[in-house]
Order: C-alpha cells, then sequence, then structure tokens
C-alpha cells in the first residue's frame, strides 16, 4: 500500500511540475516575442529621429543658401575694375 501510495505521489508530483514547467515556457517564449516587438519599435523611433535629423540638416543649408543670396543682393554693386593702389608720397 505504501509503495502504490509514494508512486501515485511522484506522479502526481511530475505531473504538476511538467504543467508549471510548460507555463515558464510559455512566458519565456512571450518575454522573447515583447523584447523582439520593442526592439522593432526602437528601430523605427531611431528611423524617424534620423529622418528628422535630416531634415533639419536640408532646412539649415537652405536657410544658409538663403541668406548668403540675402547678403548678396543686399550688397552694394563691386566696381567693375579695381582701383589703382596710390604711390606712396614722400
Amino acid at each position: 500500500m505504501r509503495k502504490t501510495l509514494a508512486i501515485a505521489l511522484m506522479l502526481t508530483a511530475s505531473l504538476g511540475l511538467a504543467a508549471c514547467d510548460k507555463k515558464s515556457e510559455d512566458k519565456a517564449q512571450d518575454a522573447n516575442q515583447n523584447a523582439e516587438q520593442a526592439q522593432q519599435k526602437m528601430n523605427e523611433a531611431q528611423d524617424k529621429v534620423n529622418d528628422a535629423a535630416k531634415e533639419n540638416a536640408e532646412a539649415a543649408k537652405d536657410q544658409a543658401e538663403s541668406n548668403a543670396e540675402a547678403a548678396k543682393e543686399a550688397a552694394p554693386a563691386a566696381p567693375a575694375t579695381p582701383a589703382a593702389p596710390e604711390a606712396p608720397k614722400n
């Protein structure tokens, strides 16, 4: 009788542990999937940041070109021939 009871308890314990193992495996798989999704979202966010940085760089370049053109237009017209330097007076 004791032998039968011991075998039944061992069988019950092993089934219980097997059931717990399955749940922990499922949780580990879920955690891996969540980590992969988080990594993908981080990559997408980094791509958006890179795109925004490129747009800012292009806007700064366009602004610099615009400022240079405005400065050229605002500057007085330079003479066609440069003036000859004066000879030193003794």
